[in-house]
């Protein structure tokens, strides 16, 4: 995991030197990314399968391979941030996750351009270049930084999210934050910098690495419903302290 994402980050970060190049270029933003995207998905997936040619993975882009073997399975994002990756914002990020008898059981996300790798392996801990990792001890909600996300599409539940993020926002003393991109904003809370992270519709392949991040760093991942359509999470994570009174923030109605 670790050499495939830094062999498929050395084009990334080419890719993302030259997003000034693409304004002045026939070349569309979808038609780029889409191949930025292809590009370094291609070369993790090659790495993997060097290993064993049967693995089964779960992709952003090439859907599943060997979808039977769902025993050894790898879950891949290659680029999580697309949006701020296109912008030339620095906040997105390899994701890969390894699933053994479907439960994660190792992850890496990777941020090229700040070059932070977050790992983590079920049982042995959580790590950020290779210094362990623990979540924040903060216990008053009212006093940390929560982050959030939104849907990528219409969708009935917006007007829910709004009420949500406004509910939040009102209870604690420092504004919800968006960063676009929920793999990072797990592996921040694992290493403390945010204190909680909520986001419904969100794909696996989004967060399947950073839930177990989250786990070894002391944290705890919920699962709030299931989504209807393959692939599709709704989660909250935080640590631990603060989980049931921000839950309770989430599907709150009313402020009083």
């Amino acid at each position: 995991m670790y050499k495939a994402c830094l062999k498929a980050s050395k084009l990334l970060i080419r890719d993302f030197g030259e997003i000034e190049k693409l304004q002045v270029s026939s070349k569309g933003p979808g038609d780029f990314v889409s191949s930025a995207d292809k590009r370094t998905e291609k070369i993790l997936i090659e790495e993997i399968l060097k290993a064993n040619s049967n693995y089964g993975i779960v992709s952003e882009e090439s859907g599943e391979i060997n979808k039977n073997n769902k025993d050894e399975r790898w879950i891949i994002d290659p680029i999580d941030g697309t949006m701020n990756f296109i912008n030339g914002i620095p906040q997105f990020a390899i994701s890969i996750a390894y699933e053994k008898n479907q439960e994660i059981i190792s992850s890496i996300i990777f941020d090229p351009i700040k070059n932070e790798m977050f790992m983590a392996e079920k049982g042995n801990g959580a790590y950020l270049n290779n210094s362990r990792i623990r979540v924040s001890k903060k216990k008053n909600v009212q006093d940390c930084l929560v982050v959030t996300g939104g849907p990528k599409s219409a969708s009935k539940l917006k007007e829910i999210i709004f009420t949500e993020y406004i509910n939040v926002s009102k209870k604690i003393n420092s504004p919800v934050r968006k960063f676009g991109s929920a793999a990072l904003d797990l592996a921040n809370v694992g290493c403390g910098r945010f204190d909680g992270f909520w986001q419904w519709e969100l794909n696996y392949w989004d967060i399947a690495a950073g839930i177990l991040i989250v786990k070894e760093s002391g944290g705890f991942v919920e699962i709030l419903n299931n989504a209807k359509k393959p692939f599709r999470c709704n989660i909250l994570a935080t640590n631990y302290h603060i989980h049931n009174d921000l839950r309770d923030l989430i599907f709150k109605k009313n402020i009083e």
